[in-house]
């Protein structure tokens, strides 16, 4: 960051804390979907993954707001 303005800096880190969150949330939706695919139940594993595309997807944009923070 070129200014460290406190603000920025407390809004980059909690953004970071909640894309760790999300990361965990994936591996964990991950081993369920898993599961359930290895146990028959197939139309619910695909349900998972469809959460996990989101999950993904919404990561890439908080990883991009982090480093927009960051530098600004």
């Amino acid at each position: 960051m070129t200014d460290n303005n406190p603000a920025s800096i407390a809004t980059a880190d909690a953004l970071t804390l909640l894309l760790h969150n999300q990361h965990a949330l994936s591996a964990a939706i991950e081993e369920i979907t898993k599961w359930l695919s290895e146990n028959g139940v197939v139309s619910v594993a695909t349900n998972a993954q469809v959460a996990m595309q989101t999950l993904d997807a919404n990561a890439q944009s908080i990883t991009d707001a982090i480093n927009r923070l960051r530098q600004s």
